[in-house]
């Protein structure tokens, strides 16, 4: 079934001296419009992979993606990408930082109007007051504030966020999260975001989408979160169904766990036998 964004058989191999790395491979998700869908999996699976060919900032090896009836083929303005770590300029302001992007897609736009664009989802991160404030002298949550703004300034059709919230204590972490929620309530972007946080996922998203580990990461399970928007996170933590989700995400995780030590067992026996028989 068709969807707003398409990843079909989508793979990523690397080219290594032992020979090809499949990273990712026979990865499929299709995304509704509006949907907010996360991506969880251990370190290693291939998450951020994915992230960054959707993005355009990693060729694709095998398969492909469409955002919105768009084949991509490179980066565009019509994804917006938040990192970990927002990768502003420290000696440009926060209203300089977010009309780098601002300029470039609204070009025939006046300098007033393009002020105001930034200055409209400065104020809505919470940072109408420090517009003129570089980068620098910025706290990391507030500098992650811009790299929000920045990204929706942009008007973009799907909006790519690679574990945003990592870096900063939890009363930022959940403050963020809600401001962020509301935005995207606002606009309705097309969202995929990394996380490792089971409880994050389960308070954002729509759907979870949780990989299986590398190599030859795919998609392994896919739940949906059964809250209804907008989301209060006492309620969401209330929810009858809460624990029971949440479980069910925990235990697929820790299988995966319990996979992967059978493995690397299994390859040290095998090793172990080839010595034998070389020696």
């Amino acid at each position: 079934m068709a969807g707003y964004v398409e990843m079909f058989r989508l793979g990523k191999t690397y080219d290594t001296p032992a020979g090809p790395a499949v990273i990712v491979e026979d990865f499929n998700l299709n995304m509704k419009k509006g949907e907010y869908v996360c991506l969880l999996g251990h370190s290693g699976c291939g998450k951020s992979t994915v992230l960054s060919m959707v993005a355009g900032l990693n060729p694709i090896t095998a398969g492909g993606i469409v955002v919105a009836n768009h084949e991509i083929d490179g980066p565009g303005p019509d994804r917006g990408v938040v990192f970990q770590s927002p990768c502003l300029m420290p000696w440009m302001t926060a209203m300089e930082n977010v009309m780098l992007g601002v300029n470039q897609v609204y070009p025939h736009g006046t300098k007033a109007q393009r002020r105001d664009i930034a200055a409209y989802y400065l104020t809505l991160v919470g940072l109408g007051t420090k517009l003129d404030t570089r980068a620098k002298d910025l706290s990391q949550g507030m500098q992650q504030r811009v790299g929000i703004a920045r990204a929706f300034a942009l008007k973009p059709k799907m909006l790519l966020l690679d574990e945003p919230f990592g870096m900063l204590d939890s009363l930022t972490r959940m403050e963020l999260q809600e401001i962020l929620l509301e935005i995207l309530m606002r606009d309705k972007v097309t969202t995929l975001m990394i996380t490792h946080d089971v409880d994050e996922a389960l308070f954002m998203s729509d759907r979870v989408v949780i990989m299986t580990n590398g190599p030859s990461a795919k998609v392994g399970m896919v739940l949906d979160v059964p809250f209804e928007r907008p989301r209060l996170r006492a309620d969401v933590l209330e929810h009858p169904q809460y624990y029971e989700e949440r479980a069910k995400m925990i235990q697929f995780l820790e299988d995966q766990d319990h996979k992967k030590l059978k493995e690397d067992a299994q390859k040290r026996e095998e090793a172990k036998q080839e010595e034998a028989v070389a020696s």
